[in-house]
């Protein structure tokens, strides 16, 4: 396989063959162990470019989200592991520098891309490396929505960095090439002979009278405006565009155009998602991220048995919007991820897909909860972080009757360290007026919104990724009660169980081992971790002294340590083992083999439970 050092020396032929070989290796792996297809296909050509113009390294690479980067590390000597993608010590679906020295940065959020280019080239010339180094930035039309662009784009502007961003238009969503007019003005734009006459231009324009001078800068405006560029061209970026992404010789020639600049440049590429698998080419959301599926057919391998805990609470909060016309919502560019694209699509005026904006979902939904509507912000845990000041600033302090669906708690299998949900309990129990609560089934994700609607302050409702353990329905689910917790079964051992939303369900598995080890415990689903119920506790506390807590969640700041802050409080006679993540970044990899890499596998946690009680 050809490596990015070798890429150079080869022929506009043997580079378009090399494109097709590679879309062909994404299509097939991504096929076999799930990952982020369209978006990856169909940026090939744009990422060959940016090896074939650009030196890897050398110049910073940087891709935002990194999601798309595939063709990237298939081109730095990741060929043969590539089948490992996604997998338990396999390549990771992200750009990730202790993976390969050619991964510049972490990420798995969007729209950092031009902050690090700046910082970048910030670095650059303080060392003086201006003539051998360049920072390359690779960002989708989508990060577009986020303010850090905006800021980023700011400060480029005004300093003037020499720094490439290569815009992955791919939904088309900046514009659109206005006929032919406009295909000949972006070719043209692209050349030298453009540059050269900008250049002259500003240089001219301070010797003509000042008439002259109003005349040919109303000419050069006008001139902008046949073109998408007069926004980026007015923050002071060169804009080269649009090209056609596909176009490999195109983007060649535009990329070294940009590199000879010196200065920054946005470069605006439109690209086709899916492009080269029929069955994905277009703007389809289903194929941005996808798990095992037919080649052939496109149809997935395999599909959960079990109702999603997403699924869950889409029903419930439908039901909710159906009987209140105050329900109102908000998701930050996951509408379907989220299960909020029926409740967009069944009332488009009262649920809103805001794009990646998390910070402005949740202030705008703090706006409508002062004006009476009662706000369902439905964002997975780990974007949830992006959100921080607001949560506080805009939710808090003002105690407003906002809730907080946060998707995804807990491990989310092969997207690793950027994604998991390990965080929420921690970053939200130290906010004042801040309430959190869990369901464990579907009866009490049913029984938690009707709860939400009712609740006076924020609230936050987590639930899994995937669904729960079958188990944890064994029990009768009740009716919520803020601070109330529900003791599910009484145990003749000194050993009680406690479980939060989906660790109920592995609470109830390791019961049921130890059961049949003669070993009965005691069962409790928390439900609620602020406020705890410490009425519950002092009466666990005089007839069970060895706790065991079980939550999808980091042990520091996470349910462990809010009900051991109960025990030094009331000075509770007991022993508290947390079965909670320790204080690692959790990579990516199946789920099960996750947990088990950690300890805490329902078997594990039964094995350490057992071995406890016969000491």
């Amino acid at each position: 396989m050809i490596h990015s050092r070798d890429i150079k020396q080869q022929s506009p032929e043997a580079l378009a063959s090399l494109c097709e070989v590679l879309r062909q290796k994404i299509i097939q792996t991504v096929s076999q162990n799930g990952g982020h297809l369209s978006s990856n296909v169909g940026a090939v050509e744009l990422i060959v470019a940016m090896h074939y113009v650009f030196d890897a390294t050398q110049d910073p690479f940087i891709f935002d989200v990194s999601h798309q980067s595939y063709t990237h590390k298939l081109l730095t000597g990741r060929w043969e592991n590539f089948e490992t993608l996604r997998t338990l010590d396999g390549i990771s679906g992200y750009t990730k520098p202790e993976e390969s020295a050619y991964d510049y940065f972490v990420a798995g959020h969007s729209s950092t891309s031009i902050s690090l280019a700046v910082g970048a080239a910030k670095a650059i010339a303080l060392k003086k490396e201006e003539e051998k180094r360049i920072p390359v930035a690779l960002i989708g039309d989508g990060s577009l929505s986020a303010g850090m662009v905006y800021e980023a784009l700011n400060e480029l502007g005004d300093r003037r960095y020499p720094v490439v961003i290569i815009l992955n238009d791919n939904k088309m969503s900046i514009s659109k090439p206005i006929g032919a007019i406009s295909k000949f003005l972006s070719q043209a734009m692209a050349g030298d002979f453009y540059q050269k006459i900008k250049k002259f231009h500003k240089h001219i324009l301070q010797y003509f009278p000042k008439g002259a001078t109003y005349m040919a800068k109303r000419f050069e405006e006008s001139f902008k405006l046949i073109t998408p560029g007069i926004f980026f061209e007015e923050l002071g970026i060169d804009y080269i565009g649009p090209i056609d992404g596909h176009d490999l010789q195109s983007l060649i020639k535009a990329f070294q155009a940009a590199k000879k600049l010196q200065k920054p440049v946005i470069i605006h590429a439109q690209t086709l998602k899916g492009k080269g698998y029929e069955i994905a080419e277009g703007y389809y959301e289903k194929w941005h991220g996808v798990g095992p599926f037919d080649v052939a057919s496109g149809e997935a391998l395999k599909t959960g048995a079990s109702k999603s805990a997403t699924s869950m609470y889409s029903e419930a909060l439908m039901a909710l919007a159906d009987e209140y016309d105050n329900v109102v919502g908000v998701t930050a560019a996951m509408p379907s991820g989220t299960g909020l694209s029926p409740l967009i699509q069944n009332y488009p005026n009262r649920f809103w897909d805001v794009a990646i904006a998390e910070q402005h979902a949740v202030t705008s939904m703090c706006a409508m909860a002062k004006e009476g509507f009662k706000p369902y912000i439905t964002i997975y845990s780990t974007f949830l972080q992006r959100a921080y000041d607001q949560i506080i600033h805009d939710a808090c302090i003002m105690n407003l009757n906002v809730v907080f669906g946060i998707d995804r708690a807990g491990i989310v299998g092969e997207d690793g360290e950027t994604h998991q949900g390990a965080f929420d309990i921690s970053y939200l129990s130290a906010i004042p007026n801040m309430t959190l609560m869990a369901p464990r089934d579907e009866k009490s994700m049913h029984e938690a919104l009707k709860y939400s609607y009712t609740h006076q302050g924020p609230l936050a409702i987590r639930y899994p990724r995937g669904s729960f353990l079958e188990d944890a329905a064994h029990f009768e689910s009740l009716p919520f009660t803020l601070g109330k917790a529900q003791l599910l079964k009484e145990g003749k051992t000194n050993i009680a169980l406690l479980g939060y939303g989906s660790g109920v369900g592995k609470a109830m598995e390791v019961a049921k081992l130890l059961e049949n080890d003669t070993m009965d415990v005691a069962l409790v689903d928390l439900r609620f971790v602020k406020p705890l119920d410490e009425a519950l506790l002092d009466e666990l506390a005089k007839r069970y002294t060895q706790w065991y807590i079980f939550s999808d969640s980091a042990k520091i700041g996470g349910v462990g340590s809010l009900i051991g802050a109960v025990k030094e409080k009331k000075g509770l006679p007991v022993r508290i083992q947390s079965c909670e993540y320790e204080d690692h970044f959790i990579a990516h990899g199946a789920t099960p083999l996750i947990e088990a890499r950690l300890g805490i596998s329902i078997v594990q946690m039964y094995e350490s439970i057992k071995k406890d009680f016969l000491n």
